[in-house]
């Protein structure tokens, strides 16, 4: 497995939640790593990404409710999701693209749920 996820599962309104994405050395010191998601019936989309060299990119749906970071001495990247909503129930995917190097992977998704 070279993306490793962790974290998510059942939180209710309001409250928060942080995945984790864990790789190599090899893959994180190359890619921009990022998260997406898939709720049931929709297409998958980007939530955020950080670059290697730490610019992010946010969509505006979670913009100002969640944080993506990238640890660089464990080559691992969270996403703190604070203020979660019910529309923010999905599968969400780690993913690690380089366009020099023509590379991208796919972590297992982890299922996040909101609800009461």
């Amino acid at each position: 497995v070279q993306l490793q996820a962790s974290g998510g599962g059942l939180v209710q309104p309001g409250g928060s939640t942080r995945l984790s994405c864990a790789t190599s050395t090899s893959i994180f010191s190359i890619t921009d790593m990022g998260w997406y998601r898939q709720a049931p019936g929709k297409q998958r989309e980007l939530v955020t990404v950080i670059t290697v060299g730490g610019n992010t990119n946010i969509a505006d749906s979670v913009r100002g409710r969640f944080t993506i970071s990238r640890d660089n001495a464990a080559n691992t990247v969270h996403l703190q999701m604070n203020s979660l909503k019910p529309e923010d129930t999905a599968v969400y995917y780690c993913n690690a693209a380089s366009l020099q190097f023509r590379r991208q992977y796919w972590g297992r998704g982890t299922q996040v749920t909101v609800s009461s």
